[in-house]
């Protein structure tokens, strides 16, 4: 392999992290550090722990699904971003370390949050490491098998959120379960558009994703609920604050993506969506994170 000039090689590597994907990482911390700030609970540095552990985490996971996807052969025909390893512009045992790398700094950032908190969460820390590497990882991967969504939502929803809010708070709450519903429901929400994008070179590879169990039809529908969702579990939190509400901002953006879904789009053109949905996600977070503060 030829040797790239650094900066072309710094390129590939922001690349490979999938810039796009980091607002599922910072959203869940946003909404969790609401939560704990409503319960008048705010430890910025455990905020700022928390944010460190996501993004770790995120990137992480898509260094591994990088190198996973790449040596099985699921990226040679890929519609969609630059992949390191399945473009052959990166050797996969880099892509590989710098996974565990990520893992790596999430786990120890994750240490300092256990150590001065709750040493169980160790294991959490643990399971969530271990579900970013089998995702598509290992002898058995479960994004294979159709679980990713699952995984997703339980991992970037409910674990990020209400992590985030307990090593503030020292206890779980109703608001902070509302928030993980909704930030799970859209992070979700991204993977099922990336993964209805690729049902058509996922079929021919044999990696079963939910949206090529459910179909083409049914995959947009899921799609569509899950936005639905995120909203009933927004109408949850104003239960608390009616400042949650402000969460609502997000649906400009939320209906731009359902619609190019519901058209019938597929391939390059569902990329926006990506796009839009993680906005979504983002400004969702933001939105119900400042209510939250407002109403405390």
């Amino acid at each position: 392999m030829v040797n790239a000039p650094a900066s072309s090689s710094l390129q590939l590597w922001i690349a490979g992290a999938r810039p796009r994907t980091l607002p599922a990482a910072v959203a869940p911390v946003l909404a969790g550090t609401g939560a704990a700030t409503y319960a008048s609970s705010f430890v910025w540095w455990k905020a700022l722990l928390a944010l460190g552990v996501s993004l770790a985490l995120q990137i992480g996971v898509n260094y591994a699904n990088d190198y996973s996807d790449g040596i099985k052969g699921t990226d040679d025909d890929r519609v969609g971003p630059l992949r390191l390893v399945g473009s052959g512009l990166v050797p996969a045992r880099s892509v590989k370390l710098a996974a565990f790398a990520f893992f790596t700094l999430g786990g120890a950032l994750g240490l300092i949050l256990a150590a001065t908190t709750s040493w169980w969460l160790l294991l959490v820390g643990i399971a969530a490491i271990g579900a970013a590497w089998t995702y598509t990882g290992g002898p058995s991967p479960y994004g294979y098998r159709a679980l990713g969504e699952v995984s997703v939502f339980v991992f970037f929803g409910l674990v990020a959120v209400l992590g985030t809010a307990y090593v503030q708070i020292g206890e779980l709450t109703w608001l902070a379960l509302a928030a993980s519903i909704g930030i799970g429901s859209l992070a979700c929400a991204i993977l099922v558009a990336n993964n209805l994008r690729d049902i058509p070179t996922d079929s021919v590879t044999g990696k079963r994703t939910l949206a090529v169990v459910l179909g083409d039809r049914r995959t947009r529908q899921l799609f569509t609920l899950l936005l639905a969702l995120a909203l009933v579990s927004l109408v949850w939190a104003s239960a608390f604050t009616v400042w949650a509400l402000l969460g609502l901002l997000m649906v400009p953006l939320a209906v731009r993506a359902r619609q190019t879904v519901a058209s019938g789009s597929t391939g390059m053109t569902l990329i926006p969506v990506l796009r839009d949905t993680g906005l979504a996600e983002l400004v969702y977070a933001a939105g119900l994170g400042l209510g939250l503060v407002i109403g405390a």
